[in-house]
C-alpha cells in the first residue's frame, strides 16, 4: 500500500496507522519510545516527521512524566535539523494545535524547501 492508494478519516493517523506498521514507512530514527520518518504525504520537498510512540495528544498535554520521552525527541530533532540544513541550506521545525493539528497525537515535522502544494 501507498500513500496515494491510503485515506485516512481518523483522529490520530500516528497511533492508528504509522506505528501499526499499516503503510511502509521510510524512517530516519527509531528507539523504544520515538519514530522519525519521512511524511507519507509530503508538503514540502524535504518533510520528516518526530512523533513519540506513547500517545501524547498534544505539545501543551505534556506531563512531567513524559520529559524523558521529550528531551529524547529534541535531541532527535535537533540532529535531522542539522543534517537538513547541511544539505538543504536550511530547515524549519515546527509543531501544531488545535485547530491546526489535524493529527492527534504530538508530532514535530523538520522541512526545508517551499511548499509543494
Amino acid at each position: 500500500m501507498t500513500a496515494s492508494d491510503f485515506h485516512y478519516d481518523g483522529e490520530d493517523f500516528y497511533c492508528d496507522v504509522a506505528l501499526k506498521g499499516v503503510m511502509p514507512l521510510r524512517k530516519e530514527y527509531e528507539s523504544e519510545a520515538v519514530l522519525a520518518y519521512h511524511h507519507t504525504r509530503p508538503f514540502w520537498p524535504v518533510h520528516i516527521v518526530v512523533i513519540p510512540k506513547k500517545h501524547i495528544s498534544s505539545f501543551t498535554t505534556l506531563s512531567p512524566e513524559d520529559m524523558p520521552i521529550f528531551l529524547e525527541m529534541v535531541e532527535v530533532l535537533k540532529t535531522l535539523a542539522a543534517r537538513v540544513t547541511a544539505e538543504h541550506g536550511a530547515a524549519r521545525i515546527l509543531t501544531n494545535l488545535g485547530r491546526y493539528q489535524d493529527s492527534k497525537h504530538l508530532h514535530f515535522h523538520v522541512n526545508s524547501g517551499e511548499p509543494l502544494r
